[in-house]
């Protein structure tokens, strides 16, 4: 199991903090990658913050009303040895080599050329 250090991602052009509005999630709670964890308000509108990750919150690192700058860890949450296990052996795993494919598969020739069109007479 890993514990993931999730930072306030870069809102935009120009934004380098944002208020905590609410958080979605709690100490305890699983989510799932890509679920919601919070709302964020910047100067011109609220923006949803996605977990890029799955697995259980472990700690809340920024208050509701608390303003955050980018990039300032704001959750903790740990990830399932399984799933990092999965991972990890996808990554691992080994392009077989060209000869261990298959049979050399051999593709007919090509045919005749059709002939030149001629003129038609009328």
């Amino acid at each position: 199991m890993t514990i993931q250090n999730i930072k306030m991602p870069d809102i935009g052009e120009g934004i380098a903090e944002v208020e905590l509005v609410t958080w979605r999630v709690a100490v305890g709670d699983v989510v799932a990658e890509d679920q919601i964890l919070a709302d964020v308000m910047t100067d011109k509108a609220t923006v949803e913050i996605p977990s890029h990750v799955a697995g259980t919150v472990v700690s809340l690192d920024a208050a509701p009303g608390q303003v955050v700058a980018v990039g300032t860890p704001i959750i903790h949450i740990k990830t399932a040895a399984a799933h990092e296990d999965s991972a990890q052996a996808a990554i691992n795993t080994e392009v077989p080599a060209a000869s261990d494919v298959g049979p050399n598969v051999a593709f007919p020739a090509a045919a005749e050329p059709a002939p030149p069109p001629t003129p038609s007479s009328r």
